[in-house]
Parts: C-alpha cells; structure tokens; sequence
C-alpha cells in the first residue's frame, strides 16, 4: 500500500500499539518521529484543517503540562500552531496518514475502516 505515513514519537506506548497493528495486518508505511526529525507548519496545518487544531494538541500529556501557565492559557488555532511548533511532543500521536485521510490516536477499528479501502 503506497502512501501511508505514521507520524510520532519512537518510545510512545500507543505509537508501540499503532505499529504492531499495522505490521500484523501487513500495512507497509513510513515512519516520521517529529521529537527528532521536527514537523513543518505546512503539515501541521494541512493536519488541522482535517481535523482540527482542538483533535491535534495534546492537552492531557507532560509536555503540554509541564509549559507555562500562560502558554497553556486562551489558545486558538495560531496559538496551538506555535506552540505545536515549538514543542512537538504536544501534538497527539500517532497520526496516520493515508492520502488525504488523516486519523489521530490509534483505535484499531479507525484503522481498520480507512485502510480496508486503501488496499
């Protein structure tokens, strides 16, 4: 299957899970980690027009956390942009690329539907 993409972070748990489904269900795909290699604003907003800046900023994580309460404050798209920018460890992971189809976390049926026609 050509053109799937699956952006992270290497050591994540769930990025773990998300791989070891596509392996098993034979989904051939690239792997992006954005803590080490970065992510473009190009991508990232290409990402928040599909699904929104609000589904791709990861509010519950340490990273998102650990930030100062006033870059945590009355954010809006520009805002998490900047700050996804800045710290890439904030955006959700893992996001799978198919096409123009992205999903963000990883819940095998999501998979599942999306790359049954991808095949």
């Amino acid at each position: 299957m050509a053109g799937v993409t699956i952006y992270g972070i290497r050591n994540c748990d769930t990025m773990k899970k998300a791989r070891a489904w596509l392996d098993a269900h034979g989904v051939a795909c690239a792997f992006h980690d954005y803590r080490a290699a970065g992510v473009s604003e190009e991508l990232l907003r290409g990402w928040m027009e599909r699904v929104g800046w609000e589904t791709l900023l990861n509010r519950a994580g340490t990273t998102f956390r650990k930030l100062p309460e006033a870059a945590r404050q009355n954010l809006d798209a520009g805002g998490a942009l900047a700050l996804m920018l800045a710290h890439p460890s904030v955006i959700r992971r893992p996001v799978l690329v198919c096409g123009d189809a992205v999903i963000v976390g990883f819940r095998e049926a999501d998979y599942a539907r999306l790359l049954a026609g991808a095949g």
